[in-house]
């Protein structure tokens, strides 16, 4: 057998303890209880499951239903070469035995537990994100206290598709690697460069805003306001750095962010409407603000495209 085939394991039954990350534990556990040492997330469907794999990520485990198996061994196969000092079980179930977990619709039965990655300082991120983006517009998103898991997701999946070069997350915003999120972004958050920002509740968003004004950003807060510029205004595509300011989906951007951002943008509207479902006013901010071009992270289709 060569050396890099996968540690296939066949089971018939759930309550293993070494599956109690799909099983028993609950997001708040695989995030907190187990960080930082063990902290980890769950990807589900094959196309996810690949796209952590292609992002680097490295799994803990693999929890599949037989008739998975075939189709994704050369991509464990891959990632057994890839990780040699690593021993990473592949749980394989009979297809009956795995439609009883909760969300196999979603799932159809391939679902693997990853590492999460050690979470960057925000000013060295910025740092990073604006080399990469020398000679040309840097945009970088910043959620506010977002906590519907999909809109995350949606917004991740946009921010892939319209080259936002980096996402900042402040402290009450939900965990873009909870598993919704995960699946709703199609696996694009392990593409978009992200972190979190802001050192607690308190001191939101003073903090923040001082950490983005440090690395040249211009923020700009997604609200109505009297004195707010449309988003077609063409001075917004002349900022060299621009942070944009996205907020929870009832209340908006805290009075406290918007003071403090250096200007306030809306989008142009008919009928009466007022505002937008916090992702698609994303998707529409992504279109009109960011650079029209590859920005070095575009995913490459794999084997589950």
């Amino acid at each position: 057998m060569s050396s890099h085939e996968p540690s296939v394991l066949r089971i018939d039954s759930l309550d293993d303890p070494r599956l109690y990350a799909y099983t028993r534990l609950t997001e708040r556990e695989l995030r907190c209880v187990l960080e930082p040492e063990r902290g980890i997330f769950i990807a589900e469907s094959a196309k996810v499951i690949e796209r952590a794999v292609r992002a680097g990520l490295v799994p803990e485990s693999f929890l599949l239903g037989e008739r998975w198996l075939d189709q994704l061994l050369p991509l464990l196969r891959e990632v057994s070469a890839a990780n040699p000092g690593l021993d990473i079980p592949v749980f394989v179930a009979p297809m009956d035995l795995m439609e009883t977990l909760c969300g196999f619709k979603v799932t159809r039965g391939a679902l693997a537990a990853f590492h999460r990655s050690p979470m960057p300082d925000p000013s060295a991120f910025l740092d990073a994100i604006s080399e990469r983006g020398a000679g040309r517009p840097v945009r970088v998103c910043v959620l506010e206290g977002i906590v519907d898991h999909t809109n995350v997701g949606a917004i991740f999946r946009s921010a892939a598709a319209l080259n936002v070069d980096g996402i900042l997350v402040s402290p009450t915003c939900c965990d873009p690697l909870y598993r919704r999120s995960v699946r709703v972004s199609m696996g694009t958050v392990f593409q978009v460069p992200w972190c979190r920002i802001g050192s607690d509740a308190a001191s939101w968003p003073h903090d923040g805003l001082a950490v983005l004004h440090d690395a040249g950003f211009s923020c700009a807060a997604m609200a109505l306001a009297d004195d707010s510029v449309s988003l077609d205004d063409p001075s917004l595509n002349e900022i060299d750095r621009l942070a944009l300011f996205m907020g929870t989906e009832g209340s908006g951007l805290s009075p406290a962010t918007i003071a403090g951002c250096d200007r306030t943008v809306r989008i142009p509207m008919a009928h009466g409407v007022d505002s937008l479902n916090v992702a698609a006013a994303s998707a529409v901010a992504f279109w009109q603000l960011c650079p029209h071009v590859d920005n070095g992270y575009a995913y490459r289709p794999g084997m589950f495209a």
